[in-house]
């Protein structure tokens, strides 16, 4: 950081405060916005202040929101009957944008990971047990990422919905379309093999 230029070296403070920004990234972030018009940094700074002051956690999901319920939450249309249980918002906007579902989600806010301090209560877990008591859900999906605290996560939520009588599944994983065999890592292969279905 500039020592000699207070106000620069908290910008980069500040920016390095991101996740996935370090030092030189938040130094490459603050000159550009040093050389940027005046117009934009307050646009910049203007949506900031706006998503603080606007959007908020869905009550009811956990997905970002500008209301109390966030839209998928209102929407009559969905199927009722399914619930998909995502670890990030990210995640569940990256199966929206597959329009590959019609039920509705909840978001964790995390997973699982006890080297890290991250229990189940540090998760919405007690707030999903709460809404399958008062929701007509049948199955549960479970979409946490397939990552060893991802994995935890997902047999760490089927226990806990063993003789409740909800059809549990998990999504399927394997080999990305496009891809050679040869390419693949062994481990993708396996689940792919064993989590075979029918043709």
């Amino acid at each position: 950081m500039l020592g000699s230029l207070p106000t620069f070296a908290r910008l980069e403070a500040e920016l390095s405060k991101l996740p996935g920004i370090g030092n030189k990234t938040a130094a490459r972030l603050a000159f550009h916005l040093l050389r940027t018009s005046e117009q934009d940094v307050f646009a910049l700074a203007d949506a900031l202040l706006e998503m603080r002051r606007k959007v908020c956690f869905c009550r009811r999901c956990f997905h970002i929101a500008e209301e109390e319920l966030c839209h998928i939450c209102r929407d009559g249309n969905r199927e009722r009957q399914r619930l998909c249980v995502v670890q990030e918002p990210q995640d569940l906007l990256a199966i929206e944008r597959s329009r590959s579902y019609n039920g509705f989600y909840h978001v964790l806010h995390g997973a699982l990971s006890p080297l890290d301090g991250v229990g189940p209560d540090d998760l919405k877990i007690p707030q999903l047990m709460e809404r399958l008591e008062q929701e007509p859900v049948e199955e549960i999906i479970l979409a946490t990422n397939f990552t060893v605290e991802g994995e935890a996560t997902a047999l760490y939520l089927a226990e806990l919905f063993k003789g409740k009588g909800l059809h549990v599944t998990r999504l399927a994983h394997g080999i990305p379309s496009g891809s050679d065999l040869e390419y693949i890592d062994v481990g993708t292969v396996q689940q792919a093999v064993t989590g075979r279905r029918e043709f």
